[in-house]
């Protein structure tokens, strides 16, 4: 029943207007609607992701929405011109050098949004 039905990620931004302009300055996107304290974004393939406020924003501690790229390292080195800090993780099963993560999958890096929530990109090997 799910399964031709799009998929929509939804994040929490504590402010909802230094979420904007976290995402229009530092990721290039703009809201393609408002919809009273909410921001709708399309971005590939049909895909789009939402962000409401609420004071819940920055709570969780795992990836909550990720994009796919074909080259890691050009999308990193944009980012990080704009002001993008990667982070970096030395846990068991995950562990970055220099922000980025290695494994059969491929690539990642991860990085929070103004709103602490965690952000990924990724390239499959």
């Amino acid at each position: 029943m799910l399964k031709d039905s799009a998929i929509m990620a939804v994040l929490p931004a504590k402010d909802i207007n230094r979420a904007k302009d976290f995402y229009r300055d530092k990721l290039g996107l703009e809201p393609s609607e408002t919809i009273e304290d909410s921001l709708m974004y399309r971005c590939g393939n049909g895909t789009s992701f939402l962000i409401y406020q609420t004071d819940n924003a920055g709570s969780a501690k795992n990836t909550q929405m990720g994009w796919e790229t074909d080259n890691l390292e050009r999308e990193m080195e944009e980012l990080r011109g704009r002001g993008v800090t990667f982070e970096d993780y030395d846990f068991p099963g995950l562990k970055t050098e220099n922000g980025v993560s290695t494994d059969s999958f491929g690539k990642g890096a991860w990085f929070l949004d103004s709103e602490g929530n965690i952000l990924n990109i990724a390239q499959r090997a």
